[in-house]
């Protein structure tokens, strides 16, 4: 395995981990105090809105440390 394969299994790793600790501590807690349907489809709704928000943050911010890394070191 070269190293630009484990950097990526490593990302990929953490990515899914991630999503994992996203669904247990935010989206089932949510679904599991609403009883309507249309409630939990709108919880959803708006879990995967946050979820898009956190993500469009995480890029933000590695693609400025990318950006910046020449400046720094």
């Amino acid at each position: 395995m070269s190293n630009t394969q484990v950097t990526y299994l490593v990302g990929a790793c953490c990515g899914v981990i991630a999503l994992a600790v996203f669904v247990v501590l935010v989206v089932a807690p949510a679904l599991t105090s609403f009883r309507r349907a249309w409630e939990r489809v709108a919880v959803l709704f708006v879990s995967a809105y946050i979820f898009a928000a956190l993500a469009g943050i995480g890029v933000v911010l590695g693609a400025w440390i990318i950006i910046q890394w020449p400046r720094w070191f």
